[in-house]
């Protein structure tokens, strides 16, 4: 079931954390799919038999950038919605680290930590939150970003 926030606990929210959320699989079909989306063919991405003879990770390993887009749709589902909220859009990157390759077959999923919420208009919002992906059966995250996002609230 999801949470729904007033504009008062949604500006409130700083320091939240949510999540995680549920596990999600990275297989090879969704690599080569953003392959293709993005031309990016490297051996190491699409070649499971020469990723496993001439790589460290044993296995082809999913694109870091295919890694972060996931996010576009697993946070949502573990963030709760906002009352009176007109539109959200993505506001860019303040910072993004990858911190460990995401191997074919892997399952990762999403924590998110509120970090800041700043009016910049009347009724726009720019929040900047934490988002860690997690490698399931892995103590060290696949990456860690600092999201920003436009939220656009009315009365």
């Amino acid at each position: 079931m999801t949470m729904t926030l007033s504009k008062t606990d949604f500006l409130n929210s700083v320091g939240t954390v949510y999540g995680p959320g549920e596990w999600f699989k990275v297989d090879q079909d969704r690599i080569n799919k953003f392959a293709e989306a993005t031309d990016d063919f490297q051996f190491i991405h699409v070649d499971p038999e020469r990723a496993v003879k001439e790589t460290p990770f044993g296995s082809t390993i999913a694109h870091g950038f295919l890694t972060l887009s996931l996010l576009a749709g697993l946070v949502p589902k573990i963030q709760p919605k906002i009352e009176n909220v007109q539109m959200g859009i993505n506001y860019g990157i303040d910072k993004l680290r990858f911190l460990q390759p995401v191997k074919v077959d892997s399952e990762i999923r999403v924590t998110a930590k509120v970090l800041s919420i700043d009016e910049k208009r009347p009724g726009q919002y720019l929040t900047k939150t934490e988002i860690t992906v997690e490698i399931k059966g892995s103590g060290k995250p696949a990456l860690i970003v600092e999201w920003l996002g436009m939220t656009f609230v009315g009365e």
